[in-house]
């Protein structure tokens, strides 16, 4: 299975003169923002009607963003000392970035259909600085994709010195098995696809003057006069034909030709994509632990997908996925893979959290729905109370299913802590990773005796929470997950 990425290069030297974009991104460029506007620029001119200031100014646009491209190539350079990425860009307003080489977290080659049709890459440097848009690095969009691979390789090694030889290629820990497709539906991420779809299609049709909403009224009318189960039944086929569908194009273009291999400079790496391809490759020495994520349709198939948890790489954008929708089982082996431990720990049996906490999930779960049932008795229709009591008990089972998810363990190396219903969600947390605790306890959870210890550290999500554990378990397993960290806190009792 082709991946539409180039080979390592088999030396590597510095980039020490400023250096010019690649000049194929005069076309490539303004293709990929005509692309965007197609729908504006066929309104605009297509459907102008003749009207001779709709046409100029879709002429207009399209010379400015032609005009733009052109002014970004200019004046753009880029250079890679033995110390920091360099790169100046700006006409009227000059602007300078440079990002020290010792922050760089993660380097993102990104290839949309425009710039794979001229074998180019946009190269993106995530250093984790998150406060600023513009704080996250920098990219160079663009390079050939030969020069993307080369410098990937150079900015993920600590010195600009020249590698002879022939490179080792990296060990491929996972690749895409056809069999997963059948997770896609699971995902429903096809819904939010076709949606978006459908509002470009009507606002399209619109513009065009074609009658769609006629027939589509006519067939809304014929299903509503329809018995309701008809009604009901003909509604759910629709959506799940069309989440089922939608969900599997959307898995096909996100992930078609995924790959996850450790590179010999230390990395592991994850290419994925058919339209536009993307390759991240994050530092071993970043990598903190793994997070296991099983939404609630994807665990009823026995699913789940992997993200790490990388110094300076929280939530943002899909950087850190390291395993699409698969198997839960390849899920924790790929785990292992990539902490480099025999069995993956997220596999370890953790404990249970005591029953307050099964109490207090079912208290929220079944409460709340007595109390609005209570006031829409008095202040609405019989049948809409009627309806949130048919409710309580999914509401209950819920509950459950959120206390079943919780849990917690040590291992000789990693943190487990797992909770969450609609989404669980299981963290291995290095041990070494972890820079301090908070101990926090709400007044219900005072009076049950439980505690949430969250554990603080500079990668991921920043935080990690053990949520209704017992007190006294609780702070052990901080005091023992962590040694001498909490210790001078800890009042112990003769």
């Amino acid at each position: 299975m082709t991946t539409g990425f180039p080979a390592a290069p088999e030396a590597v030297e510095p980039v020490v003169d400023w250096h010019r974009l690649d000049v194929r991104m005069l076309v490539v460029r303004p293709l990929n923002e005509i692309v965007g506007l197609v729908p504006v620029l066929v309104g605009l001119i297509v459907l102008g009607k003749g009207e001779t200031w709709r046409i100029l100014v879709g002429i207009a646009l399209i010379a400015a963003i032609v005009l733009f491209g052109l002014l970004r190539w200019v004046t753009t350079r880029y250079r890679i000392t033995d110390d920091q990425v360099e790169l100046r860009t700006g006409l009227f307003v000059r602007k300078r970035l440079a990002v020290p080489r010792e922050r760089i977290r993660t380097v993102d080659l990104t290839a949309k259909l425009g710039h794979r049709l001229f074998g180019l890459s946009a190269i993106r440097v995530g250093t984790g600085q998150h406060d600023q848009p513009d704080e996250d690095g920098l990219t160079l969009d663009a390079v050939s994709s030969a020069e993307a691979e080369r410098l990937r390789v150079l900015l993920l090694t600590r010195t600009t010195t020249t590698t002879a030889g022939p490179r080792e290629s990296g060990t491929v820990l996972s690749s895409l098995d056809r069999k997963w497709l059948r997770f896609a539906p699971l995902t429903l991420s096809g819904v939010v696809a076709v949606g978006a779809l459908a509002g470009l299609v009507f606002n399209a049709a619109r513009e065009l003057e074609i009658e769609v909403f006629g027939p589509l009224t006519d067939a809304a009318h014929w299903v509503v006069e329809q018995p309701v189960w008809l009604t009901v039944a003909l509604f759910a086929g629709v959506v799940l034909v069309i989440a089922g569908f939608g969900s599997l194009a959307v898995y096909v273009v996100q992930f078609w030709g995924y790959q996850l291999t450790r590179e010999p400079d230390e990395t592991v790496r994850v290419r994925r994509g058919l339209l536009t391809t993307r390759s991240v490759s994050v530092s071993e020495q970043r990598l903190r632990g793994v997070e296991v994520a099983e939404p609630l349709l994807l665990r009823a198939g026995r699913g789940a997908h992997l993200k790490s948890v990388t110094t300076g790489l929280g939530k943002k954008g899909e950087s850190n996925l390291l395993l699409p929708p698969a198997p839960v089982a390849e899920a924790h082996r790929v785990s292992a893979l990539v902490l480099r431990e025999a069995v993956s720990p997220t596999l370890v049996p953790l404990g249970r959290h005591p029953i307050a906490a099964l109490r207090r999930r079912l208290v929220r779960a079944v409460v709340p729905l007595l109390v609005l049932a209570a006031g829409l008795a008095v202040f609405a229709p019989p049948w809409t109370w009627q309806v949130t009591l048919a409710l309580i008990p999914f509401s209950a089972l819920l509950g459950w299913d959120r206390y079943r998810s919780l849990g917690h363990a040590l291992t000789d190396h990693h943190l487990l802590a797992r909770q969450g219903s609609a989404l669980r969600e299981t963290v291995a947390l290095q041990r070494t990773g972890i820079i301090g605790w908070q101990v926090s306890r709400s007044f219900f959870q005072r009076r049950a005796g439980l505690v949430t210890i969250t554990a603080t550290t500079a990668a991921g999500d920043g935080a990690y929470d053990v949520v209704d554990v017992g007190e006294a378990d609780g702070l052990a397993l901080a005091d023992e997950a962590v040694p001498e960290l909490l210790r001078p806190f800890l009042v112990r009792g003769d």
